[in-house]
């Protein structure tokens, strides 16, 4: 199994109500996970958010935690919700209505990574998914809505930052289209898991990096951005997805020649969307 259900870095003096986090960016592959897929070394790994827990260790020089996931989205889904159990892999398991993220492969235990290929021959056992939910889902959202709710006590409101990353074919379709290839795509589950204040804050700070940016299209937020963002109540929850090709060689899953450079930029945009959370900083913080 793997070591740890999540790793959290925490800032010497916390200095805002923002929360940073990386559910899909854990790489521990368990050998006795590795030997039952039939998937190679890289396409188990196609689904990860690799890179991306670099790319935004920085939050905690600028006050922010951050929490990252210990175990692989191949393994266990932390972007869904403990009850999203695949029929297709679990045993034992019945069809309670029609959730096309079930439905496609990609429940809480996904039985398929990129492009729909299957990463087991056949089905596993329902304690071997519930061993998942129980060892690496529930701690690693328990030490997140810790973190959440300790901000706004601290702040009065509390601001999730959801960090993922997209494959750069996941565009493809909007560059056809004739519009000009997002490279950030900010989800709010349109308009309903932060401010726009907020979210409007966020996509200023990436388009002055000189970032091409859109709202909701194609990827608006999954469960996390749904469960935790309730703005009318102070808490706002925002999905950042980051154009893979950017920053790394997705065949290879290395990262490629601009991957510093791009950290640089994004160490600047952490550090600005931190500020938003700064007591006085946020309107909605000094209500």
């Amino acid at each position: 199994m793997p070591k740890a259900a999540y790793h959290l870095s925490y800032p010497e003096r916390r200095t805002t109500s923002v929360v940073f986090a990386s559910p899909h960016s854990g790489r521990d592959y368990p050998w006795t996970f590795l030997r039952r897929t039939q998937l190679n070394e890289y396409s188990v790994r196609s689904s990860e958010d690799a890179f991306v827990d670099e790319l935004f260790e920085c939050a905690t020089k600028y006050g922010a935690p951050f929490v990252k996931a210990g175990a692989p989205r191949a393994f266990v889904d932390l972007n869904r919700a403990p009850d999203e159990l695949d029929p297709a892999l679990i045993e034992g398991v019945r069809a309670i209505g029609h959730n096309p993220r079930v439905a496609s492969g990609l429940g809480v235990v996904p039985r398929v990574v990129a492009n729909g290929k299957a990463i087991y021959r056949g089905k596993i056992s329902m304690s071997d998914a519930q061993k998942r939910i129980d060892g690496y889902w529930h701690p690693y959202h328990e030490i997140l809505k810790g973190q959440l709710d300790q901000a706004f006590l601290m702040f009065g409101e509390a601001i999730l930052i959801d960090c993922h990353s997209m494959p750069h074919e996941a565009m493809d379709a909007l560059a056809r289209s004739g519009i000009r290839r997002p490279e950030i795509v900010l989800g709010d589950r349109f308009g309903t898991t932060a401010s726009d204040e907020i979210v409007s804050q966020v996509e200023a700070a990436f388009i002055e990096a000189g970032l091409v940016v859109t709202r909701n299209v194609p990827f608006a937020g999954a469960y996390i951005t749904q469960a935790y963002g309730q703005p009318s109540k102070g808490h706002h929850a925002l999905q950042i997805e980051i154009d893979r090709s950017l920053y790394m060689n997705e065949r290879l899953i290395r990262p490629n020649g601009n991957f510093q450079a791009f950290k640089h930029m994004l160490e600047n945009i952490v550090a600005e969307i931190a500020d938003i959370g700064q007591p006085g900083e946020s309107t909605l913080a000094a209500e």
